[in-house]
């Protein structure tokens, strides 16, 4: 397919989009529920499930050979159990309360007319991702239930399993009685299907890549419309002089080992230089155990010594989101020195602290600029359907419009509605 056919091709889709995404707006909550219900159930029909998991084993089998890493093979991995959870998300935001039409706030004119800030949705929003075809579902269903047109554009590597779930979710719209241009997928994996996507701020609203830091950043720069993302989760945890050692090492490995290949498991460890002979060796040992790699600043190196192996950190390695059995561990002298890393090398994704010690954690929670902060808490709880989301469509570290785990408020704009009694000024 030539370059001027892709365009024609991504074009046609985003006019699609554009008019479906007005039908859309005008759809009751019920509606929109019977779609998502329709999709759950396919979600949970053997049938279907075996012919999705069919086409996954062709993408992991083509990802295994390309050489993709543990983590990623475990990011593109289908299972009957994860089909099922899927499903179980959908119905979940099913029964959310649906945010379009929702009277965010209300005043009286001083001529005496009503005006009431309304949620509306915000029409067609194209999503770019790299490897997880749940993402296909997340995204489907809630843009559906907060009334916006869907433009999905997936990575090659997940492109047999996308192309299945796309026909499972078009089933379902048709079953439903909603249009099947609410949500579609870019058929072909083509760069010069994304370049036209990022072009078509005509029909386009905005875009929300999920992916590597390399696609977010080329998106941002090259994309006419405002993009909704995060560039990557580089989050820390910082292990206090007063914290519990027990909950300490519980709360690390979690953070570390529990999904190492997502963007809010931890990938550095900061650790006040009190607990280097105490605490620390222990906890080395445990990650040691579950087959992480330790990368170390020299005072931590130096409490380690001989008796585990480790590599030494280097200044790259705490700018690195590594995705993998990789932990970097820097020796800080309090809290405001950790405070001072973390801004400076975080990425505003998911930071905590563990201690206790009131004070020293309010500072933390306080000082820390990131999208979400933890105390005594595992950083793996960033996601939508953790926080009560139903499920999520990305997790935002800008500041604007959205910050943190997206779930369907996050997927609406709003207008203002004016009602009066022949009020002229």
């Amino acid at each position: 397919m030539s370059e001027t056919d892709i365009t024609s091709l991504v074009t046609g889709i985003a006019q699609r989009a554009l008019e479906t995404s007005r039908q859309l707006a005008t759809l009751g909550t019920e509606d929109k529920n019977r779609a998502l219900r329709a999709i759950a159930d396919r979600l949970e029909d053997p049938a279907l499930t075996k012919t999705v998991l069919n086409a996954n084993q062709k993408d992991l089998d083509a990802g295994i050979a390309a050489g993709l890493s543990d983590a990623m093979v475990d990011r593109l991995r289908l299972t009957p159990d994860r089909m099922l959870g899927m499903a179980q998300g959908v119905r979940e935001v099913a029964g959310l309360p649906d945010p379009v039409g929702t009277c965010l706030e209300e005043t009286t004119h001083r001529t005496g007319f009503i005006l009431r800030k309304i949620r509306v949705p915000i029409g067609v929003i194209g999503i770019i991702y790299e490897s997880r075809p749940n993402v296909t579902i997340d995204c489907a269903v809630l843009c559906l239930k907060s009334g916006n047109a869907t433009i999905l554009r997936g990575g090659k590597e997940a492109f047999n399993t996308n192309s299945a779930l796309m026909g499972l979710i078009q089933d379902a719209l048709a079953e439903a009685g909603l249009p099947p241009d609410a949500v579609q997928l870019i058929p072909t994996t083509d760069r010069a299907a994304m370049e036209a996507l990022l072009q078509a701020d005509q029909y386009v609203h905005c875009l929300i890549p999920r992916g590597g830091e390399g696609l977010i950043r080329m998106v941002s720069e090259k994309a006419r419309m405002p993009v909704i993302k995060h560039y990557k989760g580089l989050c820390h945890v910082y292990v206090h002089e007063d914290a519990d050692p027990s909950m300490a090492t519980d709360i690390l490995l979690n953070a570390k080992c529990q999904r190492p290949g997502v963007c809010n498991a931890a990938e550095t460890l900061l650790v006040d230089t009190t607990l280097l002979e105490t605490w620390f060796e222990e906890a080395a040992r445990a990650l040691h155990e579950h087959g992480v790699e330790l990368r170390l600043d020299s005072p931590a190196a130096t409490a380690i010594g001989d008796t585990l192996p480790w590599h030494p950190a280097t200044n790259e390695d705490f700018d690195t989101e590594y995705l993998d059995k990789i932990l970097s561990v820097k020796t800080v002298s309090g809290p405001k020195e950790a405070i001072d890393f973390i801004n400076a090398h975080g990425s505003g994704h998911s930071e905590a602290i563990v201690t206790r010690d009131d004070a020293v954690a309010h500072a933390f929670l306080n000082g820390v600029d990131a999208a979400a902060v933890y105390w005594n808490v595992s950083t793996r709880f960033t996601d939508g359907y953790e926080f009560g989301l139903g499920a999520e469509i990305g997790i935002s570290t800008d500041k604007l419009h959205a910050r943190g785990p997206m779930g369907l408020n996050e997927l609406t704009s709003y207008k203002f509605v004016a009602t009066g009694t022949g009020q002229i000024r």
